[in-house]
């Protein structure tokens, strides 16, 4: 039984550190659009993030609406996959108009 027990330990150990977390990644962010968004917008990523404090891109990420508000300031655009999101957030967040950032596309 002691056996069995530090082999389910050492599996589930093992697991934990092999798995993979998703992070958010501001670069990630900047790069989306670059190069799905800036030419259609005809606009940098810096006036995109500027366009809401932290607070409000914050509250339209966790509303779901994320998608809408960028389609409607930048009519033309493709909505982003859900696996894209997270990233594109956290770029609008870490530039937006209160952040003291500046985006650099």
């Amino acid at each position: 039984m002691k056996k069995v027990m530090k082999l389910f330990f050492a599996v589930l150990l093992g697991l934990g550190i092999l798995s993979t977390t998703v992070f958010a990644d501001v670069d990630k962010g900047q790069k989306i659009f670059s190069n799905e968004m800036k030419k259609i917008c005809g606009f940098s990523g810096n006036v995109m993030a500027r366009k809401h404090k932290q607070d409000e891109w914050k509250n339209i990420f966790e509303s779901g609406k994320l998608n809408e508000e960028l389609m409607k300031e930048c009519p033309g655009i493709k909505p982003l996959k859900n696996a894209d999101l997270l990233h594109f957030y956290d770029f609008l967040y870490n530039y937006a108009l209160d952040s003291g950032n500046s985006a650099k596309c």
